[in-house]
Parts: C-alpha cells; sequence; structure tokens
C-alpha cells in the first residue's frame, strides 16, 4: 500500500468508528430523550402507554382536585383536547387553573398521565417557549405575552 492508501483508509476507518460510536450513544439514550407533546399531539399520534414524556398546555378549569397524602389530579388542555394529569409531590406556588404548565412523566394505559415534575409559570408573562408555540400554533396564544428566552 502506499502512503496516500494507507491514509484514507486510516481516514475511513475512523469515520467507520465515529458513526458506530454516535450510533451507539444514540441508541443508548433513546429512552431518556423527553420530547414536548400537547393533549391533541398525544391523540393524533397514538402514543403508547408507558412512554416517557412531556405534556404542555393550560391548567383548564374547574378540574383540579386535590386528594390525599399531596395527591393532585387536573387536566391539561390546548383548548381541543384535554388530558387527565395525576401529581403526588409538592405542586409550584404559581400553579392554578387557566396558566401554562409542564409536566413530565409517564402515560398510562387508561390515557392519563402520571407526573413526577409540573412546571408552571414562573409569573404573569412567562411561559416556555415551546407551550407558547404549540397554542399559538392551535390559535390560543394572546399576542402581546410574552415567553422565556
Amino acid at each position: 500500500m502506499t502512503r496516500k492508501q494507507t491514509r484514507t483508509a486510516v481516514i475511513l476507518a475512523s469515520l467507520a468508528i465515529l458513526g458506530i460510536a454516535a450510533g451507539l450513544i444514540l441508541y443508548a439514550i433513546r429512552d431518556t430523550i423527553v420530547f414536548f407533546y400537547t393533549p391533541s399531539e398525544i391523540a393524533e399520534k397514538a402514543v403508547q402507554p408507558g412512554t416517557r414524556l412531556r405534556l404542555g398546555g393550560l391548567v383548564e378549569q374547574g378540574t383540579f382536585v386535590q386528594g390525599e397524602n399531596a395527591m393532585y389530579s387536573f387536566a391539561v388542555t390546548d383548548t381541543l383536547k384535554s388530558m387527565k394529569v395525576t401529581y403526588k409531590g409538592q405542586l409550584p406556588d404559581l400553579f392554578r387553573e387557566g396558566q401554562g404548565v409542564v409536566a413530565e412523566g409517564t402515560l398510562q394505559g387508561d390515557g392519563t398521565m402520571l407526573a413526577d415534575t409540573v412546571l408552571a409559570k414562573h409569573d404573569e408573562k412567562y411561559m416556555p417557549k415551546d407551550v407558547a408555540d404549540k397554542l399559538k400554533e392551535k390559535g390560543v396564544w394572546q399576542e402581546g405575552q410574552t415567553t422565556a428566552q
């Protein structure tokens, strides 16, 4: 083999090893990647029970129920569809009906979400950018509101 052929072989082998390493990394983290969905998108895509995801939208009016042992349930809506969420733990201080929320957890077999993290608006003008974008797509977002950068 000439020097040029050896160099080309080393470069190609390095690229192959790098590609295999990237593929293994992506395969290893596939279960930990969490995507953002609205209730309508979850219904459209038929997300499988047990899937870990983030659900964003507004806390639907009249759905918040406080149970025993810091167990809460509420519905998240994008005004087209709603999804019931159950959560055990302490809710953020600014959590209330009609406000933006992101719940992270797993989808249950009955179509509800068992959340392990609930994030609420920061102040009167804040809403996570991805939630605001989804609400704009659905025609719910009121212009003049600001989002987090």
